[in-house]
């Protein structure tokens, strides 16, 4: 693992991110701080979870040339980074090691967290039981009525799977609960947030875990092309699929990067979840980010067909980067949001660049 403090201070990346929590999880977190970079600078751990990584997951991911996108979106050479095919099935299951690992570390017993799409919930059940941690997922109810296969696999790995029926009944009330059930019970427990969202020290130990994708990428694209992508494009929810590719091309001024949101069924409140396109700064969760909000700061009901995306905050170091110019930010409206988003975002693309480099949605 390679961690990176790129423009980070004191858990803020410019004035983003930081930890406004109650005092109760002051000491918690600081614990869970402390551990973090006690464990990222240890050989025996980094080897560790490099290990598991390669053996278990199946990393390297490749990249893949696609050819018959390319030929369909028209301009743009499109190359796929594979994270589909990792164990599991998505991304997740980079920062799950990591995280079940830094919990194992610290004497913790069980693993909570939320899921959206369920892919981390799968991805963390998974790390649990290969650790031998138990494992507490938190859901929406809508998530889990539209995401019963992965439901099912939680439940198979040995996960307790709660049903949140609150508010919206999707993410951002699924880490209400979990934050909740956390503050009950922090001296068994290890809080394995999804996203590179919430307090410090979590935008950056999930982003340092999902880092391997661009480093990854990188070297395969440079090994491919004899160059560096001139695009890179992936969908953002909290952010942690999109973070993990764009954060090893932040220093490269060659590369544009763009993030697809879900613009839902229209831009009206309610019925979107384009927190970078509409929405304005504010606290949620733990951390001062951008977020879809009422005139009182409360987080807006927020919508999209694909669960996981349906949150109205985003992680703190993409609302830095894109005020300081360093990606942007599109949205799509239309029910077919990864057709529609990213063959959007890559006929744009196409535009004005020959080789983006494409994410593909958890």
């Amino acid at each position: 693992m390679k961690s990176s403090t790129y423009n980070l201070k004191n858990g803020f990346f410019g004035k983003y991110g930081g930890q406004f929590v109650p005092p109760q999880l002051t000491v918690i977190l600081q614990e869970v701080e402390r551990e973090y970079h006690k464990a990222k600078r240890d050989p025996t751990f980094v080897k560790e979870y490099e290990q598991l990584l390669h053996n278990y997951v199946g990393r390297p991911s490749p990249v893949y040339f696609a050819s018959h996108l390319t030929k369909h979106v028209g301009g743009a050479q499109i190359y796929l980074k594979r994270e589909d095919l990792n164990h599991t099935g998505a991304h997740k299951i980079n920062h799950t090691i990591g995280e079940a690992l830094l919990a194992k570390r610290m004497g913790k017993t069980k693993l909570l967290a939320e899921t959206g799409a369920g892919q981390h919930g799968v991805a963390l059940a998974t790390a649990a039981a290969m650790l031998g941690l138990k494992c507490e997922i938190h859901m929406g109810a809508i998530d889990m009525d539209k995401q019963v296969i992965n439901v099912e696999r939680m439940h198979l790995l040995g996960a307790d799977v709660v049903r949140v029926e609150a508010g919206g009944k999707s993410l951002k009330e699924a880490v209400d609960s979990a934050f909740a059930a956390y503050v009950a019970d922090p001296e068994h427990t290890f809080f394995g947030i999804g996203s590179v969202v919430g307090p410090r020290p979590y935008p950056e130990m999930v982003r340092d875990f999902q880092s391997i994708v661009g480093r990854e990428a990188r070297r395969q694209f440079k090994t491919m092309t004899g160059k560096l992508p001139d695009h890179l494009v992936a969908c953002v929810g909290g952010g942690s699929n999109a973070m993990g590719l764009f954060h090893a091309f932040l220093r490269d001024k060659s590369v544009s990067m763009t993030g697809v949101e879900p613009g839902g069924k229209s831009f009206k409140p309610g019925e979107h979840a384009a927190t970078l396109t509409l929405g304005t700064p504010g606290t949620l969760h733990g951390m001062f980010t951008y977020l879809l909000q009422d005139k009182d700061g409360e987080p807006l009901p927020v919508h999209s067909i694909a669960s996981g995306l349906d949150y109205p905050g985003v992680g703190p170091q993409h609302a830095a980067k894109m005020l300081v110019g360093c990606s942007t930010r599109r949205a799509t409206t239309k029910m077919h949001l990864m057709h529609f988003g990213c063959s959007r975002a890559l006929r744009a693309s196409s535009q004005r660049s020959r080789a983006p480099m494409l994410s593909p949605m958890r």
